[in-house]
């Protein structure tokens, strides 16, 4: 789960950046139209543009849908290691009961047991694969629901489009923020009140 909010709001933040410099650079371009009709102050345009933040770590941390999901996910990982744990032992026991008539077996059962043993490694390789893709499919349907109430929530958040863009804080990727425009709390607090009346 980590890995994936991590990767995902990795790709956010790029996408942010590449906003943000889109953004100011269409704006630069109005500007110098605009000043070569006619001069003024724009000092009170660059009021209006604002990025507002939210912890991610302390999303992931605070929030009660995230616990879920990761409850959620603990549990399908369980299932899945439990699944090919199944296969591996099936495998394996075949292999013993094949090693054990070893001794008394003829060219033809030992062509045979071969024979038997390739077909079920190759139906164990499709059900490990079904196996791998349902989780992958379910962690993935997980996570992309949690980004999408968080999206959801900002949206009814910024109805009065108070800020231009909202973006997740990660360590190491912005080196300089504003905590007055810190909305980790807000989000906390909406999201977990959404996600317990929800539940009722």
């Amino acid at each position: 789960m980590k890995n994936g909010l991590l990767a995902w709001n990795l790709v956010l933040t790029i996408i942010a950046g590449y906003l943000l410099i889109s953004h100011f650079s269409r704006k630069n371009e109005k500007v110098d139209s605009v000043n070569k009709v006619s001069p003024r102050d724009h000092s009170a345009d660059s009021s209006s543009f604002r990025i507002a933040y939210f912890e991610m770590d302390s999303i992931e941390s605070n929030l009660d849908m995230v616990k879920a999901v990761k409850a959620e996910i603990a549990k399908k990982d369980e299932e899945y290691n439990y699944g090919l744990g199944q296969l591996d032992y099936t495998y394996q026991k075949r292999l013993q009961e094949y090693q054990a008539k070893s001794s008394t077996m003829t060219q033809a059962d030992y062509e045979k047991a071969q024979a038997d043993v390739r077909q079920l490694e190759q139906s164990l390789k499709g059900q490990k694969q079904e196996l791998d893709q349902k989780y992958q499919a379910f962690v993935m349907q997980r996570n992309l629901s949690v980004k999408k109430k968080i999206e959801d929530f900002l949206a009814r958040y910024n109805k009065d489009g108070k800020y231009s863009y909202i973006v997740a804080y990660e360590q190491g990727l912005f080196y300089y923020k504003d905590t007055s425009y810190n909305i980790t709390n807000d989000v906390i607090r909406g999201l977990n009140l959404e996600y317990k009346n929800e539940k009722k």
